[in-house]
Formats: structure tokens, C-alpha cells, sequence
């Protein structure tokens, strides 16, 4: 088994064979990748070892004390945290093998093709048709025609691939007639339009598919069966953007701790409590966020729990945990957007005058989202989407209150209705 001591050995001998001061930035990465110090929680060959995950932090740090290159998480978080997973638990080999490398890699951007003006919250009233070319049975092998729209996808005006989910059989209730694609961004008739939000950008985008052709090899699951597939993905969301590894005091109670220790004459008692209360809050987080992620390590020999909650799904045969989060990444995702709004808000009242700056309405199209680096207002406005993308904070709650509490859920007269006779 993969401890440590190997992995810092093996970490020498990839700094030793690729010096990261005379190795290309992608050389390196992909040198990385290939000796399974990508993500060492994945299976060899895939650019990891099948070790605990707890175990990558060895890695980043030595690779960091020797300067190493990294890649860019901001620009590839789609890819790392939803479609990689993804992939890994539904795909076939060649999928694996020809998507995973560039994916980490960020040689190839993805983008997830989800949300719809009909089904936001309600995903799965999805509107968007998958239909086969030949006119075959569920079992053949034609192409598959898509036309729909999709909406807040961010990333989409860099992506080369998106997951999209599409509905393949109207007459089947709403969760049942869904299947999961990999689309290729740059096919005919994928249309990408910006869409201006509140910070005056463009980070997400709309996307129109009117006759996109999708061979049946880039499926991902059976026919009908996206929904299940499609919740791997979302809780893989959830713990990426809730559960994301920070050092204590980082993100953006780190930037609120600054400004306090910078700005002397601003202080008052009533703020200085409410930044220790915002404080702790964030360290509880991010010691939840590290215990889960141990909790989802592929190699534990049984699959402990977060309150109720069983974490990392079902079991595989061998009786080891599949390192899939489950329904506790929701709660994961429910304190960060809450955190981030509160902070944020925070921050702007202690700045005063100087919390307001924000002048940058030029509708950039950014690589990605920047909670450190930009004004108190662009993170007061930005944070205001934190409870709702991946998730509404209201649906949310629901799942925490269902799956991880055990309480009734709500009453759903669409249940077992047929998509096609739903009103809409």
C-alpha cells in the first residue's frame, strides 16, 4: 500500500527526472500525471496510485517547496470536480483513457451543460431532446440528434467538452427519461452566448444546441439512466465548491482578517465580535471539508459517516467505500454560500466608503471566479450567487433534511407522471 515515505520518494524521482526550472509547465504536468502524482486517489494509470486521498497533500507539498508548476484550478474546476469524477465511476476505458489526462492537465476546459430556463432548481424537468438518428431502439448504436437550451454555464466560451444532460424519453416520468452525454463543444451547432450578471461580466454564459450530432460512444451510463449518473456529478459539485482544501485563515475570512489587522481605525467592538464569530464558523468548515475528504478515500475498509449520512456511497465489492461523496457534500456547500455572503457583507460594512469600490462593468469574460484577489464589492456581489449556483441553498436544505437527518420528505405529485404530461 501506498504510504508517504513512497509517495515523497516518488515525488523525488519525478523532480529529478523533469527539474521544474528547466521542464515546460505542461511537460511537467503531464510527467506528473503519467507518475501518478496527479491525483494519487485515482487508479494507476489514470494519474494516480489508488492511495487515501488524504495523502495528495504530501505531494503538493513537496512539489511546491521545489517550486514545481501546478495547474489552474479556477479554470478547470468544472473538469476537476465534476466531470473527472464523473467519468471515472461511468465511463468506459477509452473514455478514461483519452479524457482524463488533458482534463487535468487544463489542455481541454469543460463546461456542464445542466440548467435550463424551464429546470433550474427542478433539473430534472429538463426540456432539452436526445434523439437517436436511426430511429432505433434503445439498445442500437445511431448517433444522437440534440436540440435545447441551456443557461448559467460557466466556462462555456473556453470549454472544449461539456457534460450535458438530455431527455431521451418523454413518455417516462421526469427522472427516469434522462441519458448523460459528453459533448464536444466545438460541433456544429453549439451556439455560446454571454450572459451579463450582476458584477457587470460575463462568467457564464447560455447555450444554444440546435442539431448537435453526439455519437452514442460518448455516452456516459445507459440509456434513461442520466439522472443517476447526473448525481454523481452534482454531489462531486457540492463537496468541490464547498469542501475545497484551504490553508486555516485562508479564502475569504482570510481577506477579511487582513483588512481588520490593516485598518486600525475602522474598529468597533460590534464588528470585531462578528469577525471572531465569521471566524470560527470558516475553521469549523474547513476542518469539516478536511474530515470528509478523508472520509472519501477509495482505500478506507468501511465507509464511516457525517452525522447520519453514510460518506462515499455504496460500497464496492471488496467492501471499500467507492470514494463518491454523498447527500453530506449539501451541507458542505450550504456553509460556504452562507459564509461567503456573510463575510462579504462584513467586509463591505467594516470598509465603509472603501467596501463600495467596485468600477469594472467593461462585461469581461473571465477564466474564472476570483474571491481573493479583487475589491470588497466585487466579492459582496459575486458571493450573492453563491446560493444558488450548484445547487439552490433552498433544494439543498431539502436533501439534508431527507437523506441526511431522515426526516419526511415533501410531497411530490409529479413523481411518477410522465414527462410529456407534466404542465409547463
Amino acid at each position: 500500500m501506498t504510504d508517504a515515505e513512497d509517495l515523497r520518494r516518488r515525488t523525488a524521482e519525478l523532480l529529478a527526472a523533469h527539474p521544474p526550472a528547466r521542464t515546460g509547465r505542461l511537460d511537467f504536468l503531464r510527467a506528473r500525471f503519467d507518475a501518478g502524482l496527479a491525483w494519487v486517489h485515482y487508479p494507476e494509470g489514470l494519474g494516480g496510485l489508488d492511495a487515501p486521498r488524504s495523502l495528495q497533500a504530501v505531494v503538493d507539498e513537496e512539489l511546491a517547496a521545489a517550486g514545481a508548476p501546478g495547474n489552474d484550478p479556477g479554470r478547470i474546476g468544472i473538469g476537476l470536480g465534476m466531470a473527472a469524477p464523473t467519468i471515472l465511476r461511468f465511463g468506459t476505458d477509452e473514455q478514461k483513457q483519452r479524457l482524463l489526462r488533458p482534463l487535468w492537465t487544463g489542455e481541454e476546459v469543460w463546461c456542464q451543460l445542466f440548467s435550463e430556463p424551464g429546470a433550474g432548481s427542478d433539473l430534472a424537468a429538463l426540456a432539452t431532446r436526445a434523439v437517436r438518428e436511426d430511429g432505433g431502439e434503445a439498445g442500437g448504436a445511431g448517433d444522437w440528434i440534440v436540440d435545447g437550451q441551456k443557461v448559467w454555464t460557466s466556462s462555456a466560451h473556453l470549454a472544449r467538452w461539456a457534460i450535458l444532460i438530455a431527455r431521451t424519453d418523454p413518455g417516462l416520468p421526469k427522472h427516469r427519461g434522462i441519458s448523460y452525454f459528453i459533448c464536444d463543444m466545438t460541433d456544429p451547432g453549439v451556439e455560446v452566448r454571454p450572459l451579463r450578471q450582476i458584477t457587470g461580466e460575463a462568467e457564464f454564459n447560455e447555450v444554444f444546441l440546435t442539431g448537435v450530432r453526439i455519437p452514442d460512444s460518448r455516452r456516459l451510463g445507459e440509456v434513461g439512466e442520466g439522472w443517476k449518473v447526473a448525481q454523481t456529478t452534482l454531489m462531486n459539485e457540492r463537496v468541490a465548491i464547498g469542501g475545497a482544501r484551504i490553508p486555516r485563515e485562508g479564502g475569504m475570512i482570510g481577506v477579511a482578517a487582513a483588512d481588520w489587522r490593516a485598518r486600525p481605525e475602522l474598529r468597533t467592538h460590534d464588528l470585531h465580535q462578528r469577525l471572531l464569530t465569521l471566524w470560527v464558523e470558516a475553521e469549523v468548515a474547513r476542518l469539516t471539508g478536511e474530515r470528509l475528504r478523508q472520509q472519501l478515500s477509495p482505500t478506507l475498509n468501511s465507509s464511516p459517516t457525517l452525522g447520519s449520512a453514510r460518506a462515499g456511497g455504496p460500497p464496492r465489492a471488496g467492501g471499500a467505500p467507492t470514494g463518491q461523496p454523498g447527500p453530506e457534500g449539501s451541507g458542505m456547500k450550504l456553509a460556504f454560500a452562507r459564509l461567503a455572503q456573510e463575510i462579504s457583507g462584513w467586509e463591505v460594512e467594516f470598509l465603509a466608503e472603501d467596501g463600495l469600490t467596485y468600477d469594472d462593468w467593461t462585461m469581461r469574460r473571465p477564466d474564472g471566479v476570483d474571491f481573493t484577489g479583487r475589491e470588497a464589492g466585487y466579492r459582496y456581489l459575486r458571493a450573492k450567487g453563491n446560493s444558488i449556483e450548484g445547487g439552490t441553498s433552498e433544494v439543498l436544505l431539502n436533501i439534508v433534511a431527507e437523506r441526511v437527518l431522515g426526516l419526511p420528505p415533501e410531497p411530490r405529485t409529479d413523481k411518477d407522471v410522465a414527462w410529456k404530461d407534466l404542465p409547463r
